[in-house]
């Protein structure tokens, strides 16, 4: 704790984080004219986010294809689970080819075919072939690796851990920041969330060390308001290591390798969807990991396996899950690759509109912290990066726009704070137990009762923030888990296994006095 911050500086705009939605954000803020000061509590550069990571692609409708902005909407709406916002959907994905020029025109270079146009794969859930992508499966890191090109003209601090989002009485003033410097403000009348998801709220993930859903916190303690956060999305095909049973980030097998035809069996050689979905194996990820789950419930078995051993080329295709495979003693060319369900990306939080302003004025939000209505009850594949440069642009020009007419701010002194702070090893083991892929009543109580253990500590550096932020958003979920009694989306009730259509509605919370506060809307019963 101190007594007060020790260092104050000044900005038009702060961007909270460095993947493709702050990034975004940044360069339109920058191109709008406004001061940017781009934060990252990681000093590792791109490899700490989500996007480098991102192996599948990016969904876009370009010209003068049999694709169309409906049927990508379609697609994207039967993927939801009914909650998809269809005004949201259609602004973002017809927004879509623009936002990718731009990102082209920053560098980005997209794999391409033989004619020269950029090359398209299907993944689960689309109609069509949509999905650019650029290194084969390393889309993740040519778009981090364009942005941070052309980041270089903003001013982006790594090592700079943001402790509260300080605001008066009804907008945003500032941030309190915690760096080697001691605890200081960065007094700004726009601020921009795009710190990514929540994924380390389980011990096995896809996401990097970073994910521990830091701008949900952040959002609820300034008062604004989240949804959608009980529908977090498992990625069906985690590599699965057998040696592996700590946390951490364990490589995804993307899915693309079943848009070329790949197949999902069990250990005795058996179809893990057939009969389950029309789309087989490229069903929606909810579907597939479900069927996942419901398999290795049935069999005992560890895990399933991915058999891509009928594609060719595979290894010049897929390079990066070839190399991961590798690293893990796996032949994918040879081996049916070993895979489970894993904690990969949230379709909910902090709500916003499709241009990333929130609740609270001066406060906005992009990428996978936010909740636009575009993913709903469950995202469909490669519309992550898509939303990321889509709202975070947008994001970013807004901010811009509102720090012009609110000018000058002034933030009053504040200390770091105390909040509920529960042990990471024992609140992953207990979302891991209670609120994973299929919950029930009684796990998500008990979950509940382990959260409610939390002690208040203080909150003054990275591993207090990450604590923190990791116990307000597992209450979040868990309460807004245990409140949905069906199976919509990616959020399974095993004792309610169909879709409730008197709740086809999202919820929202808020944080009231310390306790999250669960809205329920009109016409779904509480």
């Amino acid at each position: 704790m101190t007594t007060g911050p020790t260092w104050q500086q000044r900005a038009d705009v702060v961007v909270i984080g460095t993947g493709v939605g702050g990034l975004a954000a940044a360069r339109a803020a920058h191109r709008a004219g406004s001061d940017v000061v781009v934060l990252s509590k990681s000093a590792a550069g791109s490899a700490a986010t989500a996007t480098h990571y991102a192996q599948g692609g990016i969904a876009v409708v370009l010209p003068d294809t049999d694709d169309s902005v409906a049927a990508h909407v379609a697609d994207t709406m039967a993927a939801g689970g009914g909650l998809c916002d269809r005004d949201a959907v259609t602004s973002i994905v017809a927004d879509g080819y623009r936002a990718v020029a731009d990102l082209a025109g920053a560098g980005a270079v997209f794999d391409q075919g033989s004619d020269g146009t950029w090359a398209l794969t299907r993944e689960g859930g689309h109609s069509r072939r949509r999905i650019i992508h650029a290194g084969g499966d390393a889309t993740g890191a040519e778009v981090q690796r364009a942005l941070d090109h052309a980041a270089t003209v903003l001013d982006v601090r790594g090592g700079h851990v943001v402790l509260q989002v300080l605001r008066d009485t009804d907008h945003v003033t500032g941030v309190l920041v915690a760096n080697g410097d001691g605890i200081g403000v960065i007094h700004a009348p726009s601020v921009v969330l795009a710190t990514g998801g929540l994924g380390h709220l389980y011990r096995a993930t896809t996401n990097p060390g970073g994910a521990t859903g830091d701008g949900v916190a952040l959002a609820l303690w300034a008062g604004a308001t989240v949804s959608d956060l009980e529908f977090i999305q498992f990625h069906p095909t985690m590599l699965f290591s057998g040696g592996s049973a700590g946390g951490g980030r364990r490589p995804l097998i993307t899915e693309a390798v079943r848009g070329e035809g790949a197949r999902l069996i069990d250990a005795r050689g058996a179809s893990i969807t057939e009969g389950v979905h029309p789309m087989g194996d490229l069903a929606p990820r909810d579907v597939v990991a479900g069927a996942i789950d419901a398999r290795l419930r049935q069999t005992g078995d560890p895990c399933v396996y991915l058999d891509a051993r009928g594609i060719d080329g595979f290894e010049e295709r897929f390079p990066t899950v070839t190399a991961a495979c590798r690293h893990a003693g796996i032949d994918p060319v040879r081996q049916p690759i070993p895979v489970v369900p894993g904690a990969h990306y949230s379709c909910g939080g902090i709500v916003t509109d499709v241009a990333g302003r929130t609740d609270l004025a001066g406060l906005f939000a992009a990428g996978e912290v936010g909740r636009t209505g575009m993913h709903g009850a469950n995202r469909l594949a490669s519309n992550s990066l898509l939303e990321g440069l889509v709202v975070g642009a947008r994001a970013g020009a807004e901010a811009a726009t509102h720090a012009i007419a609110v000018g000058r701010v002034q933030s009053r002194a504040s200390d770091a704070v105390g909040r509920p702070i529960l042990p990471r090893r024992i609140l992953q083991d207990a979302m891991s137990r209670d609120a994973s892929v299929v919950r029930d009543a009684a796990g998500l109580a008990r979950l509940q009762d382990v959260l409610a253990s939390a002690e208040v500590g203080p909150v003054a550096d990275r591993a207090d923030v990450e604590d923190a932020a990791l116990t307000l958003t597992a209450t979040v979920v868990a309460a807004a888990a245990s409140a949905r009694t069906e199976s919509r989306g990616c959020h399974h009730r095993s004792e309610y296994p169909g879709a409730d259509p008197a709740r086809a509605r999202s919820s929202t919370l808020v944080l009231r006095d310390g306790v999250v506060v669960l809205e329920t809307p009109a016409g779904v019963a509480s």
